[in-house]
């Protein structure tokens, strides 16, 4: 009887810790915690300087044509990377046609935008400036300003040491991907997939399992809980045509092909809590509202109230901390600096 009791109380004991490492395994299997250094980048090698420069270019509104915007306007470090709107405002006060994604982590995307169409950082650097609806600027009018301001020449001489004419478009877009490499956020689920058992709350864990015994992690998996891989939004029933617009054709515009009709690189989950309205329509602006879609529209389930607080709960777990960002010093105009303009075109 006593050794019977024994056995009972030392199982007991072990259950949690073994059930603990079990999801762990499970866990490590679909996904990687955040590196605790900066990725390294292709092609780019990221320096001090580098990464000082691409800081003042992220901030600095001259970049856009009325000298109103700047990468920060529609990724505020302070708001989740994110402009917390449902599409960004931009040039002439005109609405984009997509939600604005985080910039946190975003350098460990397979490629960027929701479609995709931007292989890395850089890439992405050089489309809202030249878009129309955004910083509505050029090339050749971003490099007569840089070179307009004496501090910015000698940054950009200082990042590119090996260059003779090292204050260009292509190099400006390769600093602010070497500052957006460094905007990491490492969270509880790391600490907890690198072994801290109390680093989630038992609800959280308990939208772990539930994430990956669903199917969500079929998508959403790796070292950004997405950013990789493009799927059909509505795999098994489509959502209405406000939250899945009937106009915007994702992924079909990249490639033209029929089978990437509303194909959608798979949203990143990291900082998904802050990052509200959600999709690329951003029509919704409840977490809680937006996994049950997910649910109906990726999965063909209808949740339970409990298991959509758990995977809330889950989701939060992934909220990290930003490394401190300062803000920088900008230099200042000079008589060459183009005037701003808000001329729409």
């Amino acid at each position: 009887m006593r050794h019977t009791l024994f056995l009972a109380l030392i199982t007991s004991a072990l259950a949690g810790p073994v059930m603990a490492d079990d999801l762990r395994d499970r866990a490590a299997a679909e996904f990687k915690p955040l590196p605790s250094t900066i990725p390294a980048v292709k092609d780019n090698p990221v320096t001090p300087e580098k990464i000082e420069l691409g800081k003042a270019l992220f901030f600095d509104p001259r970049l856009s044509a009325s000298g109103v915007f700047s990468c920060a306007s529609c990724h505020n470090l302070a708001t989740g990377g994110d402009d917390n709107m449902e599409t960004s405002v931009g040039h002439g006060w005109q609405k984009g046609p997509r939600n604005s994604p985080t910039v946190l982590n975003a350098v460990l995307n397979e490629a960027q935008f929701w479609d995709g169409r931007a292989d890395d950082l850089a890439a992405q650097a050089k489309g809202p400036i030249q878009a129309g609806v955004e910083m509505a600027n050029t090339p050749e009018q971003v490099e007569v300003t840089l070179k307009s301001m004496p501090q910015y020449v000698t940054w950009f001489t200082d990042a590119f040491p090996a260059e003779e004419n090292p204050v260009n478009f292509d190099n400006m877009a390769k600093a602010i991907e070497a500052f957006e490499a460094t905007l990491i956020t490492p969270a509880p689920f790391d600490a907890w997939l690198n072994g801290d058992d109390n680093a989630m709350t038992e609800e959280a864990k308990a939208g772990l399992n539930l994430f990956m015994d669903k199917g969500c992690s079929s998508c959403h998996s790796g070292v950004n809980v997405g950013g990789h891989g493009y799927y059909p939004f509505g795999l098994i029933e489509k959502p209405g045509a406000e939250i899945l617009p009937p106009g915007d054709k994702g992924r079909f515009a990249v490639t033209e092909t029929v089978d990437d009709e509303y194909v959608f690189r798979a949203s990143p989950l990291r900082n998904i809590a802050l990052t509200a309205p959600y999709f690329h329509s951003g029509k919704v602006w409840d977490l809680s509202v937006a996994i049950e879609v997910m649910a109906e529209s990726q999965l063909g389930e209808k949740l339970a109230p409990e298991e959509t607080v758990q995977l809330v709960a889950f989701l939060e777990s992934l909220t990290g901390t930003l490394p401190p960002v300062t803000l920088p010093v900008l230099p200042a105009e000079t008589a060459t600096t183009p005037r701003p303009s808000s001329e729409v075109k």
